[in-house]
């Protein structure tokens, strides 16, 4: 070996070490290493920050931005509101859960998708009085296995086009993926839905992780019925399904500024009346983008859509010193003065019968406020109260949901055709959804996922340093030795099967930049075409699902499915061992060697 190889492998020595470590955050320990290589010169100065504008880091975060917009748009609930029921079995919840996860990660980043289905997930276990653990890591594992398919639903992927295009001169397309993707995200959905959540182990005793969700303010709140709702005529008792399915309680109905007697369950909506509701602020805006109902009368709304390019929600504690303290929001001038909405209050579990902002605070209210973008600042200081802790609440845009997924969809038929290059595609989207104020301007970047930014940025220079000094080659010597006079097959099996240890234990992203190259070598060793081996790289370094560290969505779990490290290997083993024994006959049937 050269003093170059060396010192590279010495420093993925060192970041594989401190990863399993676990002491040290990931993007810290891949930046230490790029600087270091840099200083001992294995890494060229011009190159060392180029991975931060390659293609691979570039489509990651605009997929996290776009996933954003998506939500934001109302798309997603578009989907769970109308396909989730607690009510089912838990076998065929976790199915259909499972099939919503894989599509969504499919066209979204799988990080992203679980992100937004993990709550949908907790709150149908509440309701059907089950354990959160018992349903999470099969739809955790669902989200990784459909983000298989496509090339934008795992950063692996788009790692694997990105190093073809450099290697082979160019990269593969949106839909590559989905012929040997599909067929393994089939398999293993139905595994995990019918035989996998059976292994997970049942937790007796008081070790398990309560409902994380439990712990969010109930909000008493009013929401008013809009001129033109196709929901005038009904009665109360009409939107209790709706309700129900939001995790919404209706207590009761407020016309012409007086409280109707009782529930008012069978009282016919009027245009202009206000419902009061009992909800968390998530499932309130969710119940509210399912209905198309106000924040408030008409007049107030518009006031604060003017006031800016976008509306945010904020939740503040009242002092004793705080201006509204004793006194109502209409008393103080909040909708006219700050442009802003009392959209609910939280009062120690106790109900408020009185309209919402007619109502008297009192310290140690929590406010629930609907103000313009980025004045949630300045409106805390004037009330004088304290800002909870943020909890990334946002205000779905559900007019405008067609509008994005219009959008959406016709960057990836544009990219999947070759008419745009993804990353342009995707680029045009973020600038779609914020010229048509589906995503606001200032939230571009709180989307972003930094440290897999860091991430990315940091390893490709090294891994690119690993390839040029003749590492990647060396590896991939090694490796063809070991394998000699062994069929196609076994090559191919033992290939995911290193890949799939690593990332097991190691980032999948980090996994990939190392392994993808040493394929593309061993194929070029053995003369053979170098697609089958990239499509091996993929999806085992895709395929993490022996312990919690290997992939961000197994990590995502770990509280809130109060599971320990050793849990996921009794469902993820044997899930392996299947994913490999369907994807080798794939790959040499859609990828011929």
């Amino acid at each position: 070996m050269t003093s170059d190889q060396i010192i590279l492998f010495s420093l993925f020595g060192a970041v594989f070490g401190l990863l399993l470590w676990g002491r040290f955050r990931y993007d810290l320990v891949a930046f230490s290493a790029l600087m270091v290589g840099v200083v001992l010169g294995v890494v060229p100065t011009k190159d060392a920050f180029a991975g931060f504008g390659h293609p691979a880091t570039l489509v990651v975060a605009l997929v996290l931005v776009v996933s954003a917009g998506l939500v934001r748009s109302g798309a997603v609930f578009l989907i769970t509101r109308t396909m989730v029921d607690s009510a089912r079995s838990l076998g065929s919840h976790i199915a259909l859960m499972g099939a919503i996860g894989g599509v969504l990660s499919a066209f979204m980043n799988n990080v992203a998708a679980l992100a937004l289905l993990m709550p949908v997930d907790i709150q149908t276990a509440r309701k059907a009085g089950r354990k959160p653990g018992l349903s999470l890591m099969p739809l955790s594992f669902a989200t990784i296995l459909g983000g298989m398919v496509t090339l934008i639903g795992t950063p692996p992927n788009i790692i694997i086009a990105t190093i073809r295009e450099d290697a082979l001169g160019e990269p593969f397309k949106m839909f590559d993926f989905a012929p040997v993707g599909g067929v393994t995200a089939i398999a293993g959905l139905l595994f995990v839905a019918f035989i996998g959540w059976r292994l997970i182990p049942q937790k007796t005793d008081a070790t398990e992780a309560g409902d994380p969700m439990s712990g969010m303010a109930q909000y008493i709140a009013e929401l008013t019925v809009p001129e033109e709702s196709k929901h005038i005529g009904k009665r109360v008792r009409d939107l209790y399904e709706t309700a129900d399915k939001n995790d919404v309680a209706i207590l009761g109905l407020i016309r012409d500024g007086k409280r109707r007697y009782g529930t008012a369950h069978a009282t016919k909506m009027l245009a202009g009346d206000a419902l009061v509701l009992e909800a968390s602020p998530d499932a309130l805006d969710e119940f509210r983008a399912a209905l198309s109902l106000d924040f408030a009368d008409e007049k107030r709304q518009e006031s604060v859509h003017a006031e800016g390019d976008g509306l945010q929600v904020i939740e503040v504690v009242v002092t004793e010193d705080a201006r509204i303290n004793g006194k109502t929001a209409m008393a103080i001038g909040l909708g006219w003065r700050q442009r802003s909405v009392l959209m609910g209050i939280s009062r120690n579990g106790k109900r408020i019968t009185k309209q919402v902002r007619k109502t008297e605070v009192h310290a140690g209210d929590i406010l629930l406020l609907l103000v313009p973008q980025d004045r949630g600042g300045d409106i805390t200081e004037w009330l004088g109260c304290l800002p909870l802790a943020e909890r990334g609440l946002a205000v779905t845009n559900e007019k405008k949901v067609w509008l994005a997924i219009g959008m959406f969809a016709a960057a990836v038929a544009a990219a999947s055709t070759g008419l745009i290059y993804l990353p342009v595609a995707l680029g045009l989207v973020v600038v779609g959804f914020v010229l048509t104020k589906i995503l606001p301007l200032a939230e571009i970047y709180d989307h972003i996922s930094w440290p897999v930014v860091v991430l990315l940025g940091s390893m490709i220079p090294l891994g690119s340093a690993l390839e040029t000094s003749g590492g990647t080659e060396l590896i991939a010597g090694w490796l063809v030795d070991l394998t000699a006079g062994m069929a196609p097959w076994a090559i191919l099996t033992i290939l995911m099967i290193v890949t799939m240890s690593l990332s097991d234990v190691l980032n999948n992203t980090a996994t990939t930049i190392v392994a993808a190259p040493i394929g593309i070598k061993m194929a070029q060793a053995l003369e053979v075409n170098p697609d089958p081996f990239l499509m091996a790289v993929a999806v085992a370094a895709s395929c993490a699902f022996l312990t919690p560290i290997g992939h961000k969505n197994n990590t995502l779990i770990l509280g809130p499915g109060g599971y320990s490290f050793g849990d996921y290997w009794r469902m993820g083993l044997p899930l392996e061992i299947l994913v490999v024994a369907v994807s080798i006959p794939a790959i040499l049937v859609f990828w011929p060697l």
